[in-house]
């Protein structure tokens, strides 16, 4: 791939440095950091053994969410049969850089954000109840994108829509040691263990879901994910179109470096007939389509996946042990012919999520434009498509299948809570039959993220 022109990189780092934003910290916070500090002091002196002041931690931050929990218990007070509750989320802001060396792609600098938070509230007999709140553009009208819930900062700091992310309730009525099953109904986290050339990771379907686990013994466990899931409901029809999935994942350890997961896993779309590319159902494009937009092949792929992680002791510039990943997925959509083959292969070094920690990660992804339906892959691996390719559509830079390319990703963990995250994607389209000459499909989309949960 050409390199791209590019340009002010440093002034589009000082701006998305700009706009992220101190937290103010709690006195209750304030607190616990404290005592944590004379904890450390502790310990540095050899008054307290790292077991001892390991164990003093965790009683100091179960004390913080006991306290916490008795004060809101205090103020909102909940029916005998609620056991529990847990306030979650997280906020990311977003530098967005989209290009091409295509002459009619406009290159895009935009600062997003995206807000999630959730509740979620447990009870007696293992029953649990959840829904969480997400932010989400509807620039182009309704319905938003399922896709994403990215908020760009524009129309002069007009005020911002929030969406229903989740909603659900979850019943476990195994849970044994050996057995785990458990049912979900509603707007729930995907429940399939897939990776983003499958389905974009903000992609919450809507419909029910049966999970189970099985621990063979201390060494090797079977995990079982199922659903049916609503994609829209016809008024004028008795023919819904809706998706379907199973999903059997084997993951072993075979000494205390080495461990692995292998996974099968088959999905369909029933009713497609009923599916036509035209909104909710135009968030990414690379489906062929029929002269009234509608989706002309059938999509029932069966999808392999696999890992093997080894962890090293200690690694330069890394504390604590350090993992690496070697991992792919094959995807095979049987019922159409041509075009149908999905695949990827990649690695990754450390895992970031704790203070000081990071990982760097890189994969090859090629996904044919009939192996999986368009609307559901991720959105964020773009290329440029063209009305003579994709009918009824301008010269644009999109997401979805027939994309071939490269994902580079950097993640560090400056605090247990603040990840700074850099993503590169460098794409292009695998077929591009009737195309201008000298047409040029590829793309590049760079996102430097900071995100703070909770």
């Amino acid at each position: 791939m050409k390199k791209l022109k590019k340009q002010n990189n440093t002034t589009k780092v000082a701006l998305f440095a700009g706009a992220t934003a101190l937290m103010a910290l709690t006195p209750n916070i304030h607190a616990q950091s404290t005592d944590d500090a004379l904890i450390n002091k502790l310990e540095q002196k050899g008054i307290l053994t790292v077991d001892e002041a390991k164990e003093m931690r965790s009683e100091n931050a179960t004390n913080s969410v006991n306290d916490f929990n008795t004060a809101l218990g205090s103020k909102f007070p909940m029916p005998d049969w609620v056991t529990g509750y847990k306030l979650s989320g997280d906020f990311r802001g977003r530098f967005d850089d989209t290009s091409s060396d295509n002459a009619s792609i406009v290159a895009r600098e935009r600062l997003r954000y995206r807000l999630r938070v959730g509740l979620t509230v447990n009870m007696k007999d293992n029953l649990e109840v959840g829904f969480r709140l997400g932010s989400g553009d509807n620039s182009q009208g309704s319905p938003s994108n399922p896709l994403s819930n990215n908020q760009t900062l524009s129309s002069d700091g007009s005020k911002k829509p929030l969406y229903i992310d989740t909603a659900y309730g979850k019943w476990t009525p195994i849970n044994d040691g050996t057995w785990l099953v458990a049912g979900t109904f509603g707007k729930m986290v995907n429940p399939f263990d897939a990776s983003p050339m499958v389905f974009d990771p903000d992609y919450t379907p809507e419909g029910a879901a049966l999970q189970a686990t099985y621990k063979l013994n201390s060494a090797n466990s079977f995990r079982f994910n199922s659903g049916v899931f609503v994609l829209d409901e016809i008024k004028a029809s008795s023919y819904d179109p809706f998706l379907s999935g199973v999903q059997i994942i084997w993951d072993a350890k075979w000494t205390p470096a080495i461990g692995s997961s292998l996974g099968v896993a088959a999905y369909d779309i029933a009713n497609k007939g009923s599916l036509v590319n035209v909104p909710p159902y135009d968030n990414n494009l690379g489906n062929a389509l029929g002269a009234a937009t509608n989706f002309i092949s059938n999509y029932n792929p069966i999808v392999l996946s696999g890992s093997v992680t080894y962890t090293l002791d200690k690694f330069p510039l890394y504390n604590g042990a350090f993992p690496v990943k070697l991992a792919g997925e094959y995807m095979n959509n049987p019922a159409t012919t041509g075009n149908n083959i999905g695949w990827w292969g990649g690695v990754t070094f450390g895992k970031s999520g704790k203070k000081g920690a990071w990982d760097i990660s890189y994969r090859y992804q090629q996904l044919d434009a009939n192996a999986w339906w368009d609307q559901i892959v991720d959105d964020d691996n773009v290329a440029v498509f063209y009305p003579a390719y994709t009918p009824g559509s301008s010269t644009t830079l999109t997401g979805g299948t027939d994309i071939k390319g490269h994902l580079v990703k950097f993640n560090y963990s400056l605090t247990d809570a603040l990840t700074f995250t850099f993503t590169c994607y460098a794409n292009s389209l695998i077929n591009t039959p009737a195309l201008p000459a000298g047409a040029k499909t590829d793309a590049l989309h760079l996102m430097a993220d900071i995100m703070w949960k909770f």
